[in-house]
Parts: C-alpha cells; sequence; structure tokens
C-alpha cells in the first residue's frame, strides 16, 4: 500500500478528525502530508496530552490531492477519486457525563492501533506469489472435525490417519489439516502451522533471500528435505513466533536426485 496525502473525513470537522490527524502525523512524521485541518477541543487535546502528542497544525492539504482517503464514518462525504478505507470508530464527542473522557480515549485508542497497522502496511516488501494456503489446528474429536469441516469446505477428506485429517480445496486454494489433540508439544514437526505453497525451487531460493532482506525471522533455511512428503521448504516465524512453512512440491526429474541417505539439500 502506497500513499503520501492521507486524508481523514467524517460527516464534520468533529473530534474523530482532529484525534486521527494528530495521531498520524505523529506516526508517520514528514514521509506524510495529513489532512485535513481539524479544530481540537479540550477533550481531544487532554487525551493526546497523555500520550505526548500535541494536537495537529493547521494542514495545506488540498483533498483533491490525496491518494488514500480514510472515512472515520460510513457517512462521512464523497471524495474523488483517490483509493478510499472506512474506518468506523464511535464519535466520542456523543458520550456525556463521567463516560465522556473514557470515550475519547478509547476513540483515541482504536485510531492509534488501526494507524499504526496502516503505517505497517505501507512499505511492505513485495510479496510472494502462493499458489496454496495450509493451515493446521488441533481439535479434541477428529472424527467430529473432519464432519464439521467437510461441511464447512464443501469438499471431502484427501486423507486420512488416526492422528490428523487432510482436506484440499482448490476453489479456495488451501490445504486445511485438522489433527488430534494429544497433549504433547506443538511445533513443526506435528504439522501445526501455517504455511504456503510456491511453484517451484527457485521460488523457494528467492524468497529465502528476500524474506532475510525483508528482515523478518528465518527459522530454518531453504533445503530440499525427503523424508516424509519430499519438499524444497523454508520455515519463517512471523511476529508472534508462529511457525510458517513456505514449500514447493518436487518434480520427478527433481524427486529421481533423492539422495540415499535422505539427508537435506541446502539451497542457499
Amino acid at each position: 500500500m502506497r500513499f503520501e496525502r492521507l486524508l481523514f473525513l467524517a460527516p464534520a470537522d468533529d473530534a474523530r478528525t482532529a484525534l486521527a490527524v494528530a495521531l498520524a502525523r505523529s506516526r508517520f512524521g514528514g514521509a506524510v502530508r495529513v489532512g485535513p485541518s481539524a479544530p481540537a477541543s479540550e477533550d481531544v487535546v487532554r487525551v493526546l496530552a497523555e500520550l505526548g502528542i500535541e494536537p495537529a497544525e493547521p494542514s495545506d492539504l488540498d483533498p483533491a490531492d490525496a491518494d488514500l482517503v480514510i472515512a472515520l464514518s460510513p457517512d462521512a462525504p464523497p471524495t474523488g477519486n483517490a483509493r478510499r478505507l472506512t474506518w468506523s470508530v464511535a464519535d466520542p464527542s456523543r458520550t456525556s457525563g463521567e463516560q465522556r473522557l473514557q470515550a475519547f480515549r478509547a476513540t483515541r485508542d482504536a485510531l492509534r492501533q488501526r494507524i499504526d497497522v496502516l503505517a505497517a502496511l505501507r512499505d511492505v516488501p513485495e510479496p510472494l506469489a502462493p499458489i496454496e494456503f495450509h493451515a493446521s489446528v488441533r481439535v479434541p474429536d477428529l472424527a467430529a472435525a473432519a464432519r464439521f469441516y467437510t461441511w464447512l469446505l464443501g469438499v471431502e477428506p484427501r486423507e486420512w490417519t488416526h492422528r490428523y485429517v487432510t482436506f484440499v480445496s482448490e476453489p479456495l486454494r488451501t490445504n486445511f489439516v485438522v489433527l488430534v489433540d494429544d497433549g504433547l508439544p506443538l511445533h513443526q514437526d506435528t504439522l501445526y502451522h501455517l504455511g504456503i505453497e510456491l511453484p517451484d525451487r527457485a521460488a523457494v531460493i528467492d524468497a529465502h533471500h528476500r524474506a532475510l532482506a525483508a528482515g523478518w525471522t528465518l527459522h530454518k533455511p531453504a533445503r530440499t528435505t525427503w523424508r516424509g512428503t519430499p519438499l524444497h521448504e523454508l520455515w519463517l516465524k512471523d511476529p508472534g513466533g508462529n511457525l510458517i512453512e513456505v514449500y514447493a512440491r518436487l518434480t520427478e526429474a527433481e524427486l529421481a536426485q533423492m539422495p540415499d541417505d535422505k539427508e537435506p539439500v541446502f539451497l542457499a
């Protein structure tokens, strides 16, 4: 997501606009022009001061020049051809009495967290091109889960054992596995992980180098593994520590090169 000129809109110059503009300017600094100008009430000034943020100075951003518009209410006024997102957040000025300041804090925090995500998405490295998504979850009753997910996904299991049931949905481009809950520690060797399939070996090697360049956490480097299902694979960790398998299936010619000892072959 690329943008240099960000405009927030609400039905009027209300507290949401003043909060959003001040928070966005604090988050982006000079990298993004943020508007419009919005008057800051005493409540806005107070809850911003709690974060060490001052109300925004007047903006010279022409709304017609914005390349991203964020509506803070479904009934915000229409805009031009810029990309438009809608964040439905509560208008705290409608709250009175003892709860009023808490309402301003709640709206401030909701906007701040959304702006943090927006900032994280602004400079995402060039993405991969997955052809399938893989996910595994633990379930207490394997048979009951098999019945439920057959209904939910609209496809019968491709295979099952006494420990897992595998669903492959071509329309959803999803490989979904339910696992028996045996109380053992969760890790990639129990199939408990997320993953994406890439087209081939070269794509896995490329993903390895791109992950390093992006600063993602590398759990296991790109390699070809032969035990179990032979794969070209790379293991990453997401920011929360969840394991992500990036893999490609071997061609017949690549399978023919399997070493006798079946030890992994490192690719990068």
